[in-house]
């Protein structure tokens, strides 16, 4: 016979799961079943918050949903910080979980691991929450959570099995596989699009996270119409070294200035999120009145107003859009000279503290071509944040911006480094984000995941410190000791190097590229 809990894996296999990241319990026994037998790699976190943050570091690298099992109860509020930093960050993720007997829920009787409404605390932070209560129910719950993930903007699903159905029968299941794929872009909006494009004297493309899969036709349309492109956080490495690259910040006044001086503005999968648009919280971003809003979302783009509304996927949108404007002439001025003063005017208003760490980043790029860089909430990936061009798209990523979940980095690395293990992978993160999830050091080594861990010690929560000194607050709370790293990570038998300094970084992570094994290296920074 086979059960429910057998058939899970069997049809995860046939959407074309390859690893799942998980903490097995009592309550999901009956879910491991089949996984030993299975294609599908198992990776044990140390905790099941570092499950979330793995199954999002491996969506973001390889596009693909990430997939997380946990038990019910505290293994999917240990979750629930990831799932949250998925939505912020429209990461496609699958989380499983388990759940008490069916005629238990609900009842308050105290069973092991029992919330009073499971589903219901999942339904405020997931897209979808759904639960299974028959075999024949398997193939059109995960059918419709991969088509969700798929078709629209995407974020965490959940689905629960209870621990009674887990255990029924599910022989002759099949997969039920969804072609969904985002609506076609409309076609009366491509040619308002493009009618707007080829009158447009000054364009601008403000690039987000929803366009980090379409640097081909974001080249072209950026070349097509000679417009500058801003990227965001999670946009950088698209364009790199390209002369119509703006890598900074919309929050620095030289971008703004950038976005006020253009007749027509591109913005491509991007929410005009708050931590990007106004960093500084000063109110000064104001929404360009002539808007082309390119976005996989309907409820995106309902909620700021727009001349040309498109929901498509981004790769689609601007090829139709390049079609449609095909070889007629437009007036678009000199966007390279425009969009090099916005890069230098920029870069001037960083602080000289913020261009040393922003040239930290740039050593790990240089030294590592192609790298992976998963960032903490630390100093070097606040400064890269706001100025840097990475040289991969979808190669910069962190949790310093939206939802901002510290402890996110080394987890997430680790994910990374499993969906992408061609390419090198650098966590850098600070001494404080780095002990939320500092055991998630054992999960790298059991996963054979070479990543390089980078740890910006400073010796507390700086950032922080440093905000509660420019309000005049005195600081309380900010000086966590942080320990030995090097001894933590040669105690996991992991070889650790400490640096005084960003100076020789870039030797030491050759050679830790060259182990091809989880490496730790500490910088101490006064």
């Amino acid at each position: 016979m086979t059960t429910i809990g057998e058939a899970l894996i069997t049809l995860l296999e046939a959407h074309g799961v390859d690893t799942v990241f998980g903490i097995p319990g009592v309550h999901t026994v009956e879910l491991y079943r089949g996984l030993a037998r299975s294609s599908i790699r198992h990776i044990t976190p140390r905790h099941e918050q570092g499950a979330g943050f793995m199954a999002d570091g491996y969506a973001r690298a390889s596009g693909r949903p990430g997939v997380a099992f946990v038990i019910t109860g505290p293994g999917l509020t240990n979750t629930i910080t990831a799932m949250g930093q998925a939505r912020a960050d429209s990461v496609p993720m699958l989380v499983i979980s388990g759940v008490n007997a069916t005629d238990t829920l609900g009842k308050g009787f105290g069973f092991l691991h029992e919330l009073p409404d499971q589903r219901g605390m999942m339904e405020k932070v997931a897209l979808s929450s759904e639960r299974i209560t028959e075999a024949k129910e398997l193939p059109g719950v995960l059918a419709r959570a991969f088509a969700l993930l798929a078709s629209s903007r995407p974020g965490p699903v959940h689905v629960e099995i209870p621990t009674d159905v887990m255990v029924k029968p599910a022989d002759g299941i099949v997969a039920s596989l969804s072609n969904a794929a985002p609506p076609a872009p409309d076609a009366a909006a491509i040619a308002q699009a493009a009618s707007l494009c080829k009158t447009a004297s000054r364009p601008l493309i403000l690039a987000g996270g929803g366009a980090k899969w379409a640097e081909a036709p974001l080249r072209l349309l950026a070349e097509r119409l000679g417009a500058p492109v801003v990227e965001t956080t999670n946009a950088r490495g698209l364009l790199h070294g390209h002369p119509l690259c703006v890598p900074a910040s919309p929050s620095l006044k030289a971008v703004r200035a950038l976005m006020a001086e253009a007749d027509l503005v591109i913005a491509a999968g991007t929410e005009f999120g708050p931590t990007d648009y106004d960093g500084y919280g000063d109110g000064g971003f104001v929404l360009p009145a002539n808007l082309i809003r390119i976005d996989i979302g309907a409820d995106q783009l309902a909620r700021r107003p727009v001349t040309v509304g498109i929901r498509a996927d981004c790769a689609e949108a601007l090829g139709a859009l390049l079609a449609e404007l095909g070889s007629d002439p437009v007036a678009a001025q000199d966007g390279n000279a425009w969009a090099a003063a916005a890069r230098e005017a920029a870069f001037a208003e960083l602080r000289p503290d913020y261009v040393a760490q922003m040239r930290a980043v740039e050593a790990i790029r240089d030294a590592l071509p192609g790298a992976i860089i998963v960032g903490d909430s630390t100093q070097p990936v606040y400064a890269a944040n706001l100025y840097y061009d990475h040289d991969r798209p979808g190669g910069w990523f962190n949790a310093a911006t939206g939802f901002g979940a510290l402890g996110y980095g080394p987890p997430a690395a680790i994910g990374a480094a499993l969906a992408v293990p061609e390419a090198p992978v650098v966590c850098l993160t600070g001494d404080g984000g780095f002990q939320f999830t500092l055991p998630e050091l054992g999960a790298a080594l059991d996963a054979d995941a070479p990543v390089i861990f980078v740890v910006w010690n400073n010796r507390g929560y700086r950032e922080i410190e440093t905000s509660m000194l420019d309000v005049g607050v005195e600081p309380v709370g900010v000086s966590p000791a942080p320990p030995d790293f090097c001894k933590l990570a040669e105690a996991y038998g992991i070889a650790a190097e400490r640096l005084a300094c960003a100076d020789g970084l870039a030797d030491v992570l050759k050679r830790a590229r060259a182990a091809g094994k989880p490496r730790v290296i500490e910088i101490t920074v006064d």
